[in-house]
């Protein structure tokens, strides 16, 4: 099965832009795109949707050819949940960083 990085490379390659055109598209640099086709970084669902309106390709082609019309709603709810709670959970993390900086006084 493939990875929605792979997916995405597919669908930017299928559009006949380079990494550095995508990126610019997306307003991130080519090093953060590439990140993003090789795994190295977590997707959050707004840069998923981005990524999708961009390349004119649904979310659920993305995330995988395994999605059923039946499914796909339910699954992509399920999704989104996920990332919503660990988007939550990276937060609560940045602030406990910025609150140890203070404590530092840095």
């Amino acid at each position: 099965m493939k990875s929605v990085g792979e997916h995405i490379k597919q669908s930017r390659v299928a559009l006949g832009l380079s990494q550095a055109e995508a990126a610019k598209k997306l307003n991130i640099s080519t090093p953060a795109f590439c990140k993003i086709e090789t795994n190295q970084t977590d997707l959050n669902i707004s840069r998923l949707l981005q990524i999708a309106k961009e390349f004119k390709v649904s979310a659920a082609q993305l995330l995988g050819e395994s999605f059923e019309a039946s499914n796909s709603s339910e699954e992509l709810t399920a999704l989104k949940q996920s990332l919503s709670e660990k988007e939550e959970e990276i937060n609560k993390l940045r602030k406990k960083v910025i609150d140890l900086y203070d404590k530092l006084g840095i």
